[in-house]
């Protein structure tokens, strides 16, 4: 039989990867509320077909954009704190993001020193501007990842609506990644822009390309799709005009990630693209949950993963 872990997935890709992304729970809350949310997120995910599941790192993030933030800032569970405190429940691996400005580089250093390999797959991510007062560069949490735990598989995020991306992504595949994770995308357009850039690219330099996995997220109202864009989330204005005017913007957008997810798919499969999907839920409003879960049991149909319930939709 085939070896289908996460590892062996995003090194020897024969099929399409498909993580679930989550935000863990805010700060604010009792060790009671988190197990309660934990054990819900638990269920929902107990019938699903994915290869692993990702924990952001939630950050401050108003100096990319001097507009009023949509949604306030509120601090979370470090993500690395979470998987190790609430989620052994959860034997599938971990992809968990490491917004690396945050921490000093002994903290850095000695949490890769302890992550599990078999359970623990890091994604470093860079400042969110320029200017930003940061303890860590990415540039040295990568070199500090290659001198300590050169064994763990590492992540890099991808930008699609950047220009130049595909030379970033190759700079970070020589400083050590090993697979990439879009930025939420609603433009199908520019993601493969972004993808057929960094082939040609790989061909030229004679390189590997590493998988690229596709975020998507559904969006349930005009204040969350104004915080997309606040993050710099391209969202082509005819699509923002149909998600503006739709009678149910949650299903609009439902519809749009579908639609994106057999794009992509079908774009990288004749390319000879390694790539996977990211199917994130970080509302806190259970129908948009439900939505997420629904979501990403079809893009699992979509690479052949096996049969589960049918959504509740």
């Amino acid at each position: 039989m085939a070896d289908h872990t996460l590892r062996t997935q995003l090194t020897h890709p024969d099929r399409g990867v498909l993580l679930f992304g989550i935000t863990p729970p805010r700060l604010s809350n009792t060790p009671e509320r988190i197990r309660e949310i934990t054990a819900a997120t638990l269920a929902r995910l107990s019938d699903l077909d994915v290869d692993g599941l990702a924990l952001y790192d939630i950050d401050d993030e108003s100096d990319r954009n001097p507009r009023e933030r949509p949604f306030p800032y509120l601090p979370t569970l470090d993500p690395a704190g979470y998987h190790a405190d609430y989620l052994s429940e959860w034997t599938r691996p971990a992809v968990i993001y490491r917004c690396v400005g945050k921490y000093p580089e002994g903290e850095l250093r000695d949490w890769l020193r302890t992550a599990d390999t078999d359970r623990v797959l890091p994604v470093f991510v860079g400042a969110s501007s320029k200017g930003k007062q940061v303890h860590t560069r990415l540039s040295q949490a990568q070199a500090l990842r290659r001198e300590v735990r050169p064994d763990l598989l590492l992540g890099g995020v991808a930008i699609t609506e950047r220009p130049d991306e595909h030379l970033r992504l190759i700079a970070k595949q020589q400083a050590g990644c090993a697979y990439f994770i879009s930025q939420v995308i609603y433009s199908a357009d520019a993601a493969k822009s972004m993808v057929s850039d960094y082939f040609y690219a790989c061909r030229e330099q004679q390189l590997e390309p590493r998988p690229v996995l596709f975020t998507l997220s559904v969006c349930g109202s005009a204040k969350t799709l104004a915080f997309l864009q606040w993050l710099g989330v391209h969202v082509p204005r005819w699509l923002e005009n149909s998600l503006r005017h739709a009678d149910d913007t949650l299903a609009e957008s439902y519809e749009q990630c579908l639609a994106s997810a057999r794009e992509l798919a079908a774009f990288c499969r004749k390319l000879g693209m390694p790539f996977g999907f990211l199917v994130e839920s970080v509302s806190i409003r259970k129908v948009e949950i439900e939505a997420s879960v629904a979501l990403a049991r079809e893009v699992g149909a979509l690479l052949g993963r096996r049969a589960t319930a049918d959504p509740a939709r």
